[in-house]
């Protein structure tokens, strides 16, 4: 096979420290499209960005070129620097440690562009503890729940 034909679809979840509820109406739209470009300059095209408060949702399909554990790195650590150049106020600002990563098959990317679009309604609903715990159920993703919110 002469050449690497990849298409890895993920949705990505990610808080911010301590779930403070940083991310606000008057930022959010330029954090999401911030995030969106991060993603995009790391061949890792933004399918959908969004979230809430205190966390985000990105779909992308990650690039051939990149680990995951370095994708993640790279988006945390730009946008969490440009986000505390918008206000004085964003000063302390900063993600926490940890992520969720979650492969998407193809047939279901539409199911999650809706979902992350409706975040501000769905978290109504649903806290985004409750909700991520339920991604990892979904997933059967193992995990230790004294160490989930560190």
């Amino acid at each position: 096979m002469g050449q690497s034909l990849v298409k890895n679809y993920l949705h990505i979840v990610f808080s911010t420290k301590n779930r403070f509820p940083w991310i606000t109406p008057v930022i959010q739209d330029e954090l999401f499209q911030y995030l969106g470009g991060i993603c995009r300059q790391l061949e890792s095209p933004a399918v959908q960005v969004g979230g809430y408060r205190d966390h985000v949702h990105i779909l992308c399909s990650l690039s051939k070129n990149i680990a995951l554990a370095n994708f993640m790195r790279e988006v945390k650590s730009n946008s969490s620097k440009w986000i505390k150049t918008k206000h004085i106020n964003l000063n302390n600002f900063h993600w926490q440690n940890g992520y969720g990563a979650f492969s998407v098959n193809s047939s279901n990317i539409a199911p999650v562009i809706q979902y992350i679009a409706n975040q501000e309604a769905h978290h109504k609903k649903l806290s985004f503890q409750k909700e991520y715990v339920k991604f990892l159920d979904e997933s059967h993703v193992e995990y230790d729940d004294r160490y989930v919110w560190d």
